[in-house]
């Protein structure tokens, strides 16, 4: 297949849709999004979670970028869909070596390993989209700024892999905000990407979050491991459930279609803003959010299931629940566990009210309080028992959603 210097002849039309190579792309996602759980154990300890951070940031980076891609040029014809296969391989060869982030073993170094897989996926996308932006005036000149800015946030790292332990940490740390950090200066200096179809991009993030919400169930399903037919593993899972689905409704019900009618309805800078202030930032807090929350529920269901602690066995690393003999009915969350669950809800109600912000200007001051109300209830849920201390999240969050939802029909 010839490739041109001068760029696609396709270009996505306003109504673009999602198409299944793109969700197919997100399957790897998904499978992403499982190992890094992985990585943070059972019960989590305060290390795992913040590396397990980093490494959901260097996914979303990851993925937002060929979100935008999928934007500019249909992402399932020609080159770029020879591209991103390539980029489906890297994203997958991280995905298999991030629980050994930070560890060494037999074979290739996993660090280094994921460090280079990632550096490929991002500078496949930058080739990609530097090539269909070639009908785009002015488009391959921001693109060239954005990837000095990146190319410099490479640097630490690659060296972060190479030095491993809490230099890895450090310098990892500093990667990520100097491509940020960069990326936001070009921003400034020379405008941000254009915006082509706003239904293809409220539609991947979309299903991107219904993906995340999915990864609470599959925690759940993990947690409880072959005890899940006795009733109160049964009952707690359900609970389990419940949060889930009140995170859906908070997201899809209003706040979702209210951001989608405000990007149809703008254009130019303001459009293009949306979309990278909204979407690419915002969404990487409702995402981490949904993914402790998923954490949490996971402890949650390994102690009311019998599990204690972590185990070499299983899929996220642990041995299946009930191994070990029944929990006391009493027994609370660790601190990292609850902090997970009911941190992770905060964070999910903090993108929520950025994503609103950001797209439709309009958020409420009580919707800053919720955020402040669900960590207020973190020390009680740290000494409730684990169960109990689920279903107080669940009602406080079904709370919140029906009040909403009343507001606005009141």
């Amino acid at each position: 297949m010839r490739f041109s210097t001068r760029g696609p002849t396709a270009r996505v039309a306003q109504d673009h849709p999602a198409t299944t190579f793109e969700i197919f792309f997100d399957l790897v996602f998904v499978f992403a999004l499982t190992r890094i759980i992985a990585f943070m154990g059972q019960p989590p300890t305060p290390e795992s979670m913040a590396r397990g951070l980093l490494l959901l940031m260097l996914l979303w980076f990851s993925w937002s970028s060929y979100a935008w891609l999928g934007n500019q040029t249909p992402a399932d014809v020609g080159a770029v869909r020879a591209g991103v296969l390539v980029a489906m391989a890297a994203l997958f060869v991280a995905a298999l070596v991030m629980p050994e982030a930070w560890s060494s073993g037999p074979g290739l170094d996993a660090p280094l390993l994921l460090a280079l897989a990632y550096v490929l996926l991002r500078v496949v996308h930058l080739v990609l989209y530097y090539w269909s932006a070639a009908a785009t005036p002015g488009l391959r000149a921001r693109i060239r700024a954005f990837a000095a800015a990146s190319a410099v946030g490479w640097v630490p790292l690659v060296l972060g892999a190479v030095l491993g332990g809490t230099a890895q940490s450090v310098l990892w740390v500093l990667a990520f905000a100097m491509e940020v950090g960069g990326q936001r200066v070009a921003h400034a200096f020379r405008g941000g990407w254009p915006l082509r179809g706003p239904h293809h991009f409220t539609e991947r993030h979309g299903l991107v979050m219904i993906i995340a919400l999915g990864e609470s169930l599959v925690a759940a399903g993990v947690g409880a491991g072959s005890a899940v037919t006795r009733p109160p593993v049964l009952g707690v899972a359900l609970i389990g459930l419940a949060v889930a689905a009140c995170l859906w409704w908070l997201y899809f019900d209003h706040v979702a279609p209210a951001a989608r009618r405000s990007l149809d309805l703008s254009t130019g800078d303001r459009r293009d803003r949306i979309a990278s202030d909204a979407y690419s930032l915002s969404h990487l807090l409702l995402v981490v959010g949904v993914i402790y929350v998923a954490l949490g529920v996971e402890e949650v269901l390994t102690l009311v299931a019998g599990g204690h602690g972590p185990a070499p066995a299983g899929e996220h690393g642990m041995a299946s629940a009930g191994e070990h003999g029944p929990a006391p009915a009493h027994e609370s969350m660790s601190w990292p566990g609850v902090i997970a669950l009911y941190g992770g809800a905060a964070l999910f109600l903090a993108g929520r009210l950025l994503f609103r912000w950001f797209s439709v200007r309009a958020p409420r001051r009580t919707q800053a309080a919720l955020v402040g109300l669900i960590l207020v209830l973190l020390p009680v849920g740290r000494a409730l028992p684990a169960a109990a201390a689920l279903g107080l999240l669940a009602v406080a969050l079904l709370v919140i959603a029906v009040q909403e939802r009343l507001r606005r029909t009141g």
